[in-house]
């Protein structure tokens, strides 16, 4: 016989796994020193590679202006501010990316701790129909 309860819960459950379950399984894999550190190194690579980017982009853009001051400017000077500036753009960045993912990952497992006493409490329905 089916019960509706049993029914509302694994249907509940199902959409769950269909759509955001996927996310959070993905991210609890990891421990949480691990998936932080893993996605704040992938955010600092993709941000050294936008500024680059970025970089190239102005100097082509006024190529005939960048060729015509780069013999009156101090390179060296110019040098430590580029290194500078985007040492602290990447700071930011990093610190940003740090608790965007501990907060998802915190959600994560939050999430997972609701689907698995969800799992405990259908188990339990099943275990009582014996």
């Amino acid at each position: 016989m089916l019960h509706e309860e049993k029914i509302a819960l694994m249907t509940e459950m199902q959409a769950y796994e269909d759509g955001a379950g996927k996310k959070d399984i993905a991210i609890a894999n990891y421990f949480r020193g691990d998936y932080i550190g893993l996605q704040t190194l992938r955010g600092i690579i993709c941000i050294t590679v936008a500024l680059m980017l970025l970089c190239a982009g102005y100097v082509f853009y006024d190529l005939e202006g960048f060729m015509k001051n780069l013999y009156q400017i101090d390179l060296l000077e110019y040098g430590k501010s580029l290194i500078l500036n985007y040492l602290i753009i990447v700071v930011v960045y990093a610190l940003i990316n740090y608790v965007v993912y501990a907060y998802r990952y915190t959600k994560a497992k939050k999430n997972l701790k609701g689907y698995y006493s969800k799992l405990k409490k259908l188990s339990g329905m099943y275990s009582e129909e014996l």
